[in-house]
């Protein structure tokens, strides 16, 4: 059995969907020294409650260490662990991703029973601490829970808005987008190409405000609906007040912003089929879109079905990273991270 316990202010996250990268690029809008160190786990440190508006990531727990994946090691850990906690106690046991064979209830009842012995009691349903125990195909990794992600994602499809079109963006990427453009508080995020107006509604509701232009009138009304249906309303419980909110018809080569007026400019860029848009070249209109968001704003997120990375690179962006997500069979989505340098 090896045993690796964290330095102090450690913390495991549980990362969604299946391209850990991507979930850990996000991640570190939340977080610091993201690290990934097994299928569907991280590491981080300077975890904040940022966290809770995290599409990619499900909870962050502080690390009390790591060991083998098998329930005697996850046990023997526990039992050698310094633990500075007292009261009632859940454990909550995962086999991530599906990694293992591990019976998930054998496990929090053993890892339960050495809690109780150590002096905690159970309460499955309102506990004073959760233990985390994440088994993965290469470790097991034990933590007491911090902080939850909201999983509300499912009230906001596509499809349930006022205004809909064919190939809107789900609400999951369209958060993590939001996210990897640093959306929070007292941050202005402008999409210059913003259709149903999705990723200004996932960047409203972490707090962020929101200016959405589209060169069609009726996608900038439309838009206008949507983020007023999704934002007027209650405030998800854990995350922030939302931020404001405003739609215009508008030219993405020519944004009525003052150089430095927003914080992040993230947009969806058309596809191949829609190879003419407004009577203007598709490779002119983006390139001109690249050097608009270079001048309002130091950091971009562009999504399309292609890699822009080359007219990124010649609008004076400096690509920091770059990920491809597999839609479906005759489509990938391309995500470039831009910042702005020199």
């Amino acid at each position: 059995m090896s045993v690796k316990r964290p330095t102090a202010g450690v913390y495991l996250l549980e990362l969604g969907g299946e391209d850990d990268a991507f979930a850990a690029r996000e991640a570190a809008s939340a977080a610091t020294d993201v690290s990934v160190v097994a299928p569907g786990l991280a590491t981080a440190r300077g975890v904040t409650e940022r966290v809770r508006g995290l599409a990619y990531t499900h909870r962050a727990s502080e690390l009390l260490g790591r060991t083998d994946p098998d329930v005697a090691s996850a046990r023997a850990l526990l039992d050698a662990a310094t633990i500075e906690r007292s009261g009632s106690v859940a454990v909550r046991a995962r086999d991530v991703r599906g990694s293992t064979d591990i019976d998930t209830q054998t496990a929090e009842r053993e890892l339960g029973q050495v809690l109780v012995d150590r002096g905690f009691t159970v309460d499955l349903e309102a506990p004073d601490h959760v233990l985390q125990a994440a088994f993965a195909s290469d470790l097991c990794a034990l933590g007491w829970l911090a902080v939850e992600s909201v999983r509300d994602f499912g009230t906001r499809q596509p499809t349930d808005r006022p205004f809909f079109q064919p190939g809107s963006m789900d609400p999951l990427l369209a958060r993590a987008l939001a996210n990897v453009a640093g959306a929070r508080p007292g941050r202005l995020i402008v999409d210059p190409m913003c259709g149903t107006g999705g990723v200004l509604a996932e960047a409203g509701l972490v707090g962020a405000d929101v200016l959405g232009l589209d060169a069609q009138t009726k996608m900038a009304r439309g838009a206008a609906r949507n983020l007023s249906h999704l934002l007027d309303g209650s405030t998800p419980d854990g995350l922030p007040e939302p931020g404001r909110y405003h739609t215009a018809q508008g030219d993405a080569t020519a944004l009525p912003l003052p150089a430095d007026g927003a914080d992040a400019v993230v947009f969806d860029a058309p596809y191949g089929r829609q190879s003419k848009i407004a009577n203007r070249d598709l490779d002119s209109l983006v390139a001109g879109a690249l050097a608009e968001a270079r001048r309002v704003a130091p950091r971009a997120v562009v999504v399309a079905d292609r890699s822009w990375a080359d007219a990124a690179s010649d609008a004076g962006w400096t690509v920091t990273d770059r990920f491809e997500r597999r839609v479906h069979r005759s489509l990938t989505r391309y995500v470039l991270v831009l910042e702005r340098t020199g």
